[in-house]
């Protein structure tokens, strides 16, 4: 892991190095997230959405997931109701340009683990940034 001494100081501190794989590891490198942005590709907006998704993900960690999005700017988060407070979660332009990394995810799957089922593409994002 490359070390951060003589790292210019507008660097963000919460990244472990200046490694551009480590850095988007940091934002995305866990099982959920890159699922959650897989699901806003393919129009899902609310959180009973998120939740109906094959994987199950549990509640806390969606909501932990989404906030963690908001604040890296990858999606944005809009009010629909105030009473109960209820909101849908759209990708911003910053998180649309991940759709060519959930591309290429898909077609090394498709290459190398059997029995994978995909869309043959994905729909084009609402995106509000």
């Amino acid at each position: 892991m490359e070390k951060k001494p003589n790292v210019d100081p507008s660097f963000p501190k919460e990244f472990r190095s200046t490694c551009p794989i480590a850095c988007v590891l940091d934002i995305l490198g866990d099982k959920w997230t890159l699922l959650v942005i897989r699901d806003l590709f393919l129009n899902k907006h609310r959180y009973g959405e998120f939740t109906e998704s094959p994987e199950g993900i549990p509640t806390n960690i969606l909501a932990d997931r989404l906030r963690r999005l908001e604040a890296a700017g990858i999606i944005r988060k809009v009010l629909y109701q105030s009473n109960p407070p209820r909101a849908e979660y759209y990708l911003t332009s910053k998180g649309a340009d991940l759709g060519r990394v959930l591309g290429a995810m898909r077609k090394w799957a498709e290459r190398h683990v059997p029995g994978v089922m995909s869309p043959e593409t994905f729909p084009q994002p609402e995106i509000r940034d």
